[in-house]
């Protein structure tokens, strides 16, 4: 294997060594699917990406994205992470707008200036689609709660904008605070669908955000992660389907990561549109390092 260049990227940061760590390993078209698992697993974030090509093929980028344990058809802060270089580091246009050809299909990107002049990072998500609700009961066990943690205005249910998630609505920031996963039971969750699963409250650690969420990802190495795009993504399109905040647009901060020592801003956008719902997911990129695999 020849030295390989990569980058070390916080996705989702408002500030340097916070947000979701990212490897991104360039020019990847002579390795191998094992040799690439392999990578994932000695950088062991909770993703590592691998561009296979620096010149494009259909209008996007070919892009390939490793857990320690297994690959995966799309992950959000990879996604923006992965076009962040792209952007500053392989392209010698700065697209304002670029595209990954992830396993689950094209992904588009934008880049954008916030209020502060800040670069903003999108991607558009494909549409939620919505599938099985889960009891309080059973729920709570999973998460060593209380059936009277959970927030049972809104339902508990599986949804997916590549990657399903759980999402569970909890009544306070003490309830996500003290959510602990219990293996066994994910283990009973995973024979019917998805084990991944979102928490969240409208209580906060800062009064500027909207929510506060934790997500735990224990069947694919990854107790909990601190920023998560295609969860919060999935967050978005139930937020808006359901109507949480009075109607089905929303533009929204949410925070992630307190709870584990790395501090994570998400922004998340969506609308129903005809039949549909548009999901947007947004937040800021820091590159920290650069070095060769040799």
């Amino acid at each position: 294997m020849k030295s390989q260049r990569f980058y070390l990227v916080d996705v989702f940061a408002e500030k340097k060594y916070a947000g979701n760590q990212l490897a991104v390993v360039a020019e990847a078209e002579k390795l191998s699917s094992v040799q690439m698992q392999r990578i994932a697993n000695e950088f062991h974030f909770s993703e590592t990406t691998f561009i296979i090509s620096d010149t494009m093929r259909k209008g996007g980028y070919d892009v390939r994205i490793f857990t320690p344990q297994t690959e995966l058809p799309f992950a959000g802060h990879p996604t923006l992470g992965t076009a962040f270089i792209i952007r500053h580091r392989i392209s010698d246009k700065k697209p304002d707008r670029i595209t990954l050809n992830l396993k689950v299909g094209q992904i588009p990107v934008s880049f954008e200036r916030d209020e502060k002049e800040n670069d903003i990072i999108w991607m558009h998500q494909i549409p939620p689609t919505f599938g099985r609700t889960i009891d309080s009961q059973t729920m709570a066990e999973a998460l060593n709660l209380r059936a009277e943690d959970i927030d049972e205005r809104f339902p508990t249910q599986e949804v997916s904008t590549g990657i399903p998630f759980i999402i569970v609505p909890l009544k306070n920031l003490d309830a996500v605070k003290r959510a602990r996963t219990d293996r066994a039971k994910l283990l009973e969750l995973a024979q019917n669908g998805s084990a991944d699963i979102l928490v969240f409250s409208r209580e906060t650690y800062k009064k500027e955000n909207n929510l506060n969420v934790r997500v735990f990802v224990d069947l694919l190495g990854i107790p909990e992660d601190p920023a998560t795009g295609s969860g919060n993504g999935c967050l978005a399109g139930y937020l808006s389907h359901y109507e949480y905040f009075g109607n089905d647009k929303i533009n929204i901060r949410v925070e992630q990561g307190y709870e584990i020592g790395r501090p994570s801003l998400l922004r998340l956008k969506a609308e129903r549109r005809k039949e549909k719902i548009d999901v947007h997911v947004g937040g800021r990129a820091t590159l920290i390092a650069t070095g060769n695999l040799e």
